[in-house]
C-alpha cells in the first residue's frame, strides 16, 4: 500500500535498533573502525553482490569502516537518512525526489543501476510484444507509487498512451501469480529477477525493458546534505568502495557469486538460475564511468513524478544528486 514518508519516519527511528541486519567480516581490531548500518531495501540476493564483494576484500575496512546490511523497507531506510539517522541507504530513484518533497535533505550519492531496472512482461501468446500493444489491457502492479507504477507511467507515456487507456491494478507483490493465473494481461517486475524465474519454470514470456524506451533515475546510493557538507571523506570513500566492488563482479561474475553465497545462503539455492539473475543485473549496471549520474534521467524521472501526480510540482533535480564522490 501506499505510504508517506512523514508517517514511516517516526516508525523508522522508533525500529532502528531492532533492524534485522547480518554482520560480515569485520576490520582489523587494531584499525579505528567506524560502524555504519545500510538500509538495503530487499532481502539478500545476488543482486547485492557488489556490496558483498566490497566487504569481504576489504575495500570498506581500508577506509576504516564495518557494514551492518539492513534489509528492511525501502521507506524506513530513506527516512533514516534524511533525519541524519544514517548516512547512507540503497534506494530506487523516486524515493529521492519524492522524499525531498517532504522535506527531507537526501541527496544521491552514486548510480548503482545505470540502467531502469522495470519491465513489463506479458504471457507469449498475449500478443504484448512492444508498449503500443498494452492499450486497454489490465495491468498489474504492486502499488499506485514506487519503481514499477513510475516505470510504467513513463512507458505509456513513451508509447503515446494516456493512463485512461490502461486498467492499472494494484495486486501486491503478486506479480507473478496474478499473470500465470490470468488474473492480469501483464504485470510490472524487476528485469532481472521474475522474468528469469518465470522462464526457469517453463513460462513463455515477452519482455518490454523500460529502459528501451525511456530513460529514469535508476536505484543508487543515498546520503543526505549535513553528511555531504560535513563528511565528505566519509562519502567518498564509501562511494570508492562500492564502486570497487562493482568493478570486481563485473570483472569475476563466478568469484562474486561464490562471495554472495555466504551472505544469502537462504537465497541462493538455484545456481543456475541465480546466476542468470546476477547477469542481468551486471547489465544493469555497466558504464563506461561506474557510478556516474546521468541529469537526464533525472529530468525523466522528475517530469514522470509530475505527470503521474506523485509530485504536485517538478523537483529541483539539480539539488538532488551530484556526482562530486564519483571516482
Amino acid at each position: 500500500m501506499k505510504t508517506s514518508l512523514k508517517l514511516f519516519l517516526l516508525g523508522a527511528l522508533l525500529a532502528a535498533c531492532a533492524a534485522p541486519a547480518v554482520t560480515p567480516t569485520a576490520a582489523p581490531a587494531t584499525a579505528a573502525v567506524r560502524k555504519l548500518r545500510l538500509p538495503m531495501g530487499f532481502i539478500p540476493s545476488v543482486q547485492y553482490a557488489n556490496f558483498y564483494v566490497a566487504v569481504e576484500k576489504g575495500y570498506f575496512a581500508d577506509a576504516g569502516l564495518e557494514i551492518e546490511f539492513d534489509y528492511s523497507f525501502e521507506t524506513n531506510g530513506v527516512a533514516l537518512v534524511g533525519a541524519n539517522q544514517l548516512p547512507f541507504a540503497v534506494v530506487s530513484g523516486e524515493q529521492v525526489l519524492l522524499a525531498r518533497a517532504q522535506g527531507l535533505p537526501v541527496v544521491y550519492v552514486m548510480a548503482w543501476f545505470q540502467k531502469f531496472p522495470v519491465a513489463v512482461i506479458a504471457k507469449a501468446d498475449s500478443g504484448i510484444a512492444a508498449p503500443a500493444d498494452l492499450r486497454g489491457k489490465r495491468i498489474g502492479v504492486p502499488t499506485l507509487d514506487g519503481a514499477n507504477f513510475v516505470g510504467l507511467r513513463a512507458l505509456l507515456a513513451a508509447a503515446g498512451l494516456q493512463p485512461e487507456e490502461v486498467t492499472i491494478a494494484a495486486i501486491g507483490f503478486n506479480q507473478v501469480e496474478a499473470l500465470t493465473a490470468g488474473q492480469v494481461d501483464a504485470v510490472v517486475v524487476y528485469a532481472n529477477n521474475e522474468p528469469i524465474r518465470l522462464a526457469a519454470k517453463g513460462e513463455a514470456l515477452n519482455v518490454i525493458q523500460v529502459s528501451d524506451h525511456a530513460a529514469l533515475a535508476a536505484n543508487g546510493l543515498l546520503s543526505n546534505e549535513e553528511t555531504v557538507r560535513n563528511d565528505p571523506e566519509l562519502v567518498r570513500a564509501f562511494v570508492r568502495a562500492v564502486v570497487r566492488g562493482t568493478q570486481d563482479v563485473i570483472a569475476n561474475p563466478d568469484e562474486a557469486y561464490a562471495i554472495a553465497k555466504k551472505y544469502a545462503p537462504d537465497a541462493l539455492q538455484e545456481e543456475a538460475v541465480e546466476k542468470q539473475v546476477l547477469a542481468a543485473t551486471i547489465a544493469l549496471w555497466k558504464a563506461e564511468r561506474v557510478g556516474w549520474i546521468d541529469v537526464k534521467a533525472w529530468e525523466t524521472m522528475n517530469a514522470t513524478l509530475v505527470s503521474s501526480g506523485l509530485l504536485k510540482t517538478p523537483a529541483d533535480v539539480n539539488a538532488a544528486f551530484t556526482n562530486a564522490f564519483v571516482p
